[in-house]
C-alpha cells in the first residue's frame, strides 16, 4: 500500500481506506449496501479483485456501529483450509464470535459439552444460545474473502445456517436483530449450488461498479497542483481506467509523483505517456503490478478452462462487445476483472488492460495451453469450413492425448471432432482409391491371361489344321497306308483343343475370384461409409444435447431473476402494509 500526499490530501492504492482517507469514492453501492443491512436483508458482494470491496466494508460497519449497532469482520482466508477439518473450521468461527463479543466465560467447556452435536450444529446452538441473549443491539456480520470456502467440501451447511437465521425471524424475534454480508471473489452458485438451501435467492447483491466522472470528483483535489485543468486530467484517466477503482487511484499517484506539470491542453498525451510507461509497457516484469498478474494468474489458474476463457477474451476484444450468454465462462471472465457487463453486452474493462492483454499476449499463453492454438484460430475464423486447419495423424494423435484428462470448451471438442471426421473421410477415401486401383489391376492381368491363352490355343489349333490339311492330301494322293495316322493326328489336335479351351475356363474362374476380391473390398468401404454416417449422426446428437442444455440453464437463470423479483415485490407490500397500518 502507498499514500501520497498533496496538503492534508492524500491517495491510497490498494488496501481497505479508512474512514479519514479522502480520496475515498463514495459510490451507489455505498448507499444501497448501507440501506440493505439497515434493513436488516443478507447481503453479498461478488465482484474481482481491487474493486473496493473491503473499503466499502470497513466505512459500512463503521457507519452502523456510529449507530449503535455491534459488528465483527470474519476474514475467511485466514481461517484453516484442511478440508479434514470441519471442526476445527466451525470451532474457529465461534471462538472469534466469542472473543470479539465477550460472550462466554470459558468457550473450550462449552465446546466440549456440545461434543455430540455436529460442527454446523455447535455453530447453529450458540447463535441461539450465546450471541443473540447476550448482545441486545442490531447484530452485523460480515465475511470477507467468501471464495476461500469455495475448496471445501463441508460449507454448504454454513450457507444453509445463514438461510436458516433469516427463516427463523418469523418465530423468534431475536433473529431480526443479526444479518449477515458476504463479500468475495466468486459467483453465488459456485458457493453453493443448491437452490434449496443457498442463501442467495433471499438475498440481495449489491452491484459495485467502477467510478463514474462525478462520483470521482474527491480524487480532484490531489491533482490541482499538478495541471492547470485537474479536472480534464482526472477525465482522461478515467478513460484509461474505465473507473476501476485500483487503477484509477494508482494513476493518480503516478500523476502526484510525476515531477512535470501539466499544461492545458496536453492532458491527454500527458496520461497516454505515463499509462504506458508505468503500466503497460514492460508490464509483467515490474514489481508493481500485482494487479495485472492477479488478473492474469486468474484466467490461466485453471488449465481445463484458461484456453476457452481467452478465445472467448479474443472474441470479445475483437468484437468490441459480445452478446451476454450468462455462462460460467462469461462470469469467470467478468470476476477476473478484465471483462464488464453493461447494457447486457460484456467489453473489455479498460483500455489498459486491452493494451495489456492483446493479441499478442493471447495467443503466446495460447501456445502454452493448446498445442494446436494457431490452427484453432484460423480455423474459428473461417467458421469451421477451412479444413486445411483441421489436424491429422501424429498432430491429432497427440491433440488428442493433450485433450483426454482437460475440460474443454464446446468449440475445442467440435474442432477435434472435426479434425477425428476429416481423417477418417480421407482414410476412406485412400482406401476406396486403393480397392479401385486393384480392380483395375485384377481387372487387366486377367484379361491379359485370357488373351494369352486363347491366343496361345489358337495358335496350337491352326498348327494342328495344318497338318491334318497335310494329311489329307497326302491321302488323297493316294497314300492309304497313312490315313489311319492321319486321323490319329486330327484325334490328337482337337484333344489340345480342348486342353487350350480348359486353360481358358481356369484363366475365367481367376477373373472371378478377382471380381470376388474385389466385392469384399467394396464391402468394406461401404462398412467404412457407416461408421463415419453413425460418428456424423454421434456429433449431432452431441451437439443438440449442448443446445438444449444452454437452453436450461438461461431458462433457470430467467427463473431465478423472476423468483428474486416476485419476493422483492412480496417484501415491498410487506413493507407498505406495515406502513399503513403503522398509520392507524
Amino acid at each position: 500500500m502507498r499514500d501520497s500526499t498533496n496538503g492534508s490530501y492524500g491517495y491510497q492504492v490498494g488496501g481497505a481506506l479508512g474512514q479519514d482517507v479522502p480520496s475515498y469514492v463514495t459510490r451507489a453501492a455505498d448507499r444501497q449496501f448501507y440501506e440493505a443491512l439497515q434493513a436488516q436483508e443478507f447481503c453479498y458482494v461478488l465482484n474481482s479483485r481491487q474493486m473496493g470491496k473491503s473499503s466499502l466494508m470497513v466505512r459500512t460497519l463503521a457507519r452502523l456501529k456510529s449507530e449503535g449497532w455491534e459488528g465483527i469482520v470474519l476474514d475467511f482466508s485466514a481461517k484453516d483450509s484442511q478440508v479434514e477439518q470441519a471442526e476445527r473450521w466451525y470451532n474457529g468461527i465461534i471462538n472469534q464470535l466469542n472473543r470479539h463479543f465477550g460472550l462466554l466465560d470459558n468457550a473450550r467447556t462449552w465446546l466440549k459439552e456440545r461434543d455430540f452435536l455436529s460442527p454446523v450444529e455447535r455453530l447453529e446452538e450458540f447463535i441461539e444460545t450465546a450471541l443473540l441473549p447476550g448482545i441486545n443491539q442490531r447484530i452485523v456480520i460480515f465475511i470477507d474473502e467468501i471464495d476461500s470456502t469455495l475448496n471445501l467440501p463441508f460449507t454448504d451447511d454454513f450457507f444453509a445456517l445463514i438461510r436458516a437465521c433469516y427463516n427463523k425471524r418469523a418465530d423468534n424475534p431475536n433473529y431480526k436483530r443479526l444479518t449477515f454480508a458476504l463479500l468475495g471473489v466468486a459467483a453465488p452458485a459456485e458457493l453453493i449450488s443448491d437452490k434449496k438451501r443457498t442463501p442467495f435467492n433471499i438475498g440481495q447483491a449489491i452491484d459495485l461498479k467502477g467510478f463514474g466522472f462525478e462520483e470521482a470528483q474527491p480524487l480532484v483535489q490531489g491533482l490541482e497542483t499538478k495541471a492547470d485543468n485537474p479536472q480534464a486530467v482526472l477525465a482522461e484517466i478515467l478513460k484509461w481506467t474505465g473507473g476501476q477503482p485500483f487503477l484509477t487511484q494508482r494513476l493518480c499517484q503516478l500523476v502526484v509523483d510525476n515531477p512535470e506539470f501539466i499544461s492545458a491542453g496536453k492532458e491527454a498525451e500527458f496520461i497516454d505517456k505515463l499509462a504506458h510507461n508505468c503500466l503497460i509497457d514492460n508490464w509483467e516484469s515490474q514489481d508493481e503490478q500485482e494487479h495485472l498478474k492477479t488478473i492474469r494468474n486468474r484466467l490461466l489458474s485453471n488449465e481445463q478452462k484458461a484456453a476457452y476463457l481467452l478465445e472467448l477474451y479474443r472474441q470479445i476484444r475483437q468484437a468490441g462487445k459480445l452478446k451476454s450468454q450468462n455462462t460460467s465462462e462469461e462470469r469467470d471472465l467478468q470476476l477476473s476483472g478484465l471483462v464488464v457487463k453493461r447494457d447486457d453486452n460484456l467489453i473489455v474493462y479498460n483500455p489498459i488492460y486491452e493494451q495489456v492483454f492483446n493479441e499478442q499476449w493471447i495467443n503466446t499463453e495460447l501456445g502454452k495451453l493448446r498445442p494446436y492454438s494457431e490452427n484453432f484460430r484460423f480455423w474459428l475464423a473461417s467458421g469451421g469450413t477451412d479444413e486445411s486447419r483441421l489436424l491429422r495423424g501424429n498432430a491429432l494423435q497427440k491433440a488428442e492425448e493433450w485433450a483426454r484428462d482437460k475440460n474443454l470448451g464446446y468449440q475445442d471438442k467440435q474442432y477435434l471432432a472435426a479434425s477425428k471426421e476429416k481423417e477418417i473421410e480421407e482414410e476412406i477415401a485412400v482406401k476406396q482409391q486403393e480397392a479401385a486401383l486393384e480392380r483395375e489391376r485384377q481387372d487387366r492381368e486377367a484379361a491379359e491371361a485370357r488373351n494369352q491363352l486363347l491366343s496361345e490355343a489358337n495358335k496350337k489349333a491352326q498348327r494342328r489344321i495344318s497338318v491334318g490339311v497335310v494329311v489329307l492330301i497326302v491321302a488323297v494322293l493316294g497314300a492309304a497306308t497313312v490315313a489311319g495316322f492321319a486321323k490319329q493326328n486330327v484325334d490328337k489336335s482337337n484333344e489340345q483343343v480342348k486342353t487350350a479351351n480348359s486353360q481358358v475356363d481356369k484363366a475365367n474362374e481367376k477373373v472371378k475370384t478377382a471380381d470376388a476380391q474385389v466385392d469384399t473390398a467394396n464391402k468394406r468401404v461401404q462398412t467404412a461409409n457407416s461408421q463415419v454416417a453413425k460418428a456424423n449422426k454421434n456429433l449431432e446428437q452431441a451437439q443438440i444435447k449442448i443446445r438444449e442444455a444452454q437452453t436450461k440453464e438461461q431458462e433457470a437463470n430467467n427463473n431465478a431473476v423472476r423468483a428474486i423479483n416476485q419476493e422483492q415485490q412480496a417484501r415491498k407490500e410487506v413493507e407498505d402494509a406495515k406502513r399503513m397500518f403503522g398509520k392507524y
